[in-house]
């Protein structure tokens, strides 16, 4: 018999399989010895209680044989020879899981990718974080894998609809992440552990006959008819294809200042912006699970928070438990934070983006920018020009060499200036300085009261142990590359199709990846290739 169960038990027992097979046997009040083995089908923490409990949905087998959990096989095709290719500005999840869906179709992948290969990249950040020297072309944003591979590896989405997450989550397993992703409420690669799987996926697609060239930034694009033809590189070369697949990420702003110089049409595009909190780890555990320690079964907590302030969505973003604050600008003299944590998430803080809801109506009416920008306001690239502005406060607010600006959670809720500032993980080092004066008014006030109020839901969390670093803004993209819903084709150039999170169609690896599939699938039904259908 095989049959589904849910079982409740203690997160000291959900790490013992005899355990939890004697919980499956009392569960059918059958003896131990009937039940042949289990798969895991989810896995998550309901801490609502005042024990912590792990709940498993289990497929039990009872009097007949276990089978192992089936990761399905993807017959990649060798695409040498193939008759048809397509090129991809960009090797972060969407440009990669674009080419491995090519592959699937018998069709050539073209990868050109502005920065480095994993391994090259670890010696720029270790530059970034040491001794605050950014190389704009290799750092946290851009080289292989994307913004992703150095910054946490989160697989959770919302985004069922868009595609197949499991083909994702999947495909993660084959190229060497742990079977848990599978079955986690809360799936995490961790950033020590992604590139290696990043470099199999890259080396996969190389063996298949696809290309992938690294340090090959796209300067222009070569259009004939409203067509797009090729691409050209700054070192001149150029790589023509049947189409163009543009996946370059939220913070590729040539691509955008590109596209807006020829004529192609993009759009302003609300995003978020705000800082990032870092508590100790130990004070979200306690909070959370409700103990004095976390103790030795659980998983160091995460929280999700969302608050309403004076109509505007104050809330956390990709929150980091055991993680690290990094550095993620990708222009000089400007600050970026974000967050990532590694497999184990063992390091001694928990942070999170802590963001406000940015309309094009709140941009406009800035006076600071008006003065600066003047008429360029008027162009679909104005809410890039002010998330530019932020950062470059942030960075002169610090003092330079990626020195983050930051303050005390109270000090910066009670506009007082904080005499010192607790340990922080951002490698780089922060300042004491007025966030007040880095952020707008409408972003510090919807931050200040989100704070308080956020220290009714979680007890501790508004806190002066608690430090807040400046600025936390590549949320999203402030730019949309438009596209046609049926086809996904630029409405105005042929063969051109806007990709993942830099053309504002994903947020987050999973979503970013499917949408590199559904793009492919778009494509083939062009090309005449119908192996798969939107």
């Amino acid at each position: 018999m095989q049959q589904t169960i849910t079982l409740r038990i203690k997160p000291e027992e959900a790490e013992n399989g005899s355990v939890i097979q004697q919980h499956i046997a009392d569960h059918f009040s059958t003896d131990l010895n009937s039940v042949k083995g289990y798969t895991i089908l989810k896995s998550s923490i309901d801490a609502r209680g005042k024990q912590p409990l792990v709940q498993l949905s289990l497929l039990v087998y009872i009097n007949e044989p276990a089978q192992e959990r089936i990761i399905p096989v993807v017959n990649y095709k060798d695409v040498h020879n193939a008759a048809q290719s397509v090129l991809i500005v960009g090797a972060g999840p969407a440009g990669l899981f674009a080419a491995l869906q090519l592959l699937e179709l018998g069709i050539k992948p073209i990868i050109l990718e502005r920065g480095k290969d994993v391994r090259e990249r670890r010696r720029d950040l270790a530059a970034i974080n040491k001794q605050g020297i950014m190389n704009p072309e290799s750092n946290y944003c851009f080289g292989e894998g994307g913004a992703g591979t150095y910054s946490d590896g989160k697989l959770y989405t919302r985004s069922n609809k868009r595609g197949d997450i499991n083909k994702i989550l999947n495909t993660f397993v084959r190229f060497g992440a742990d079977e848990k992703i599978l079955y986690q409420a809360h799936p995490h690669i961790g950033t020590n552990k992604l590139p290696k799987i990043i470099s199999a996926l890259r080396e996969h697609i190389i063996v298949s006959g696809g290309e992938v060239h690294f340090n090959k930034k796209v300067t222009d694009l070569v259009l004939k008819n409203e067509t797009i033809k090729a691409a050209r590189t700054s070192d001149g070369d150029e790589f023509s294809a049947d189409a163009v697949i543009l996946a370059t990420g939220h913070s590729a702003r040539d691509i955008f200042h590109l596209l807006h110089n020829k004529n192609i049409l993009i759009e302003a595009k609300p995003f978020a912006l705000g800082v990032r909190a870092e508590h100790p780890q130990s004070l979200i555990d306690q909070s959370q699970y409700k103990c004095a320690t976390r103790g030795e079964w659980l998983p160091p907590a995460a929280y999700s928070l969302v608050q309403q302030v004076n109509n505007r969505g104050v809330f956390s973003f990709c929150m980091c438990p055991g993680g690290i604050i990094a550095p993620a600008a990708t222009d000089a003299n400007e600050i970026v934070v974000n967050g990532w944590s590694p497999s184990k998430r063992n390091n001694p803080h928990a942070n999170s983006g802590i963001v406000v809801q940015v309309e094009e109506k709140d941009v406009r009416t800035l006076p600071e920018l008006k003065k600066i920008y003047g008429d360029k306001l008027n162009s679909p690239l104005f809410m890039l020009y002010f998330q530019q502005w932020v950062e470059t406060l942030a960075f002169t607010a610090g003092g330079g060499k990626l020195v983050a600006p930051a303050m005390r959670m109270v000090d910066f809720c009670t506009n007082k200036l904080s005499q010192s500032l607790p340990d922080c993980s951002y490698l780089p080092g922060i300042h004491a300085a007025p966030l007040w004066e880095v952020l707008p008014p409408f972003v510090t006030m919807a931050l200040q009261k989100g704070f308080q109020l956020f220290g009714n839901k979680i007890k501790g969390y508004y806190s002066n142990e608690a430090v807040v670093v400046a600025t936390e803004s590549r949320t999203s993209s402030p730019v949309r590359i438009p596209r046609n819903n049926d086809t996904l084709q630029h409405p105005q150039i042929k063969n051109l199709y806007p990709c993942g999170e830099g053309a504002g169609y994903a947020g987050g690896i999973v979503s970013a990846a499917m949408d590199g599939e559904r793009v492919v699938a778009a494509i083939c039904l062009k090309l005449g290739n119908r192996g798969v259908g939107l």
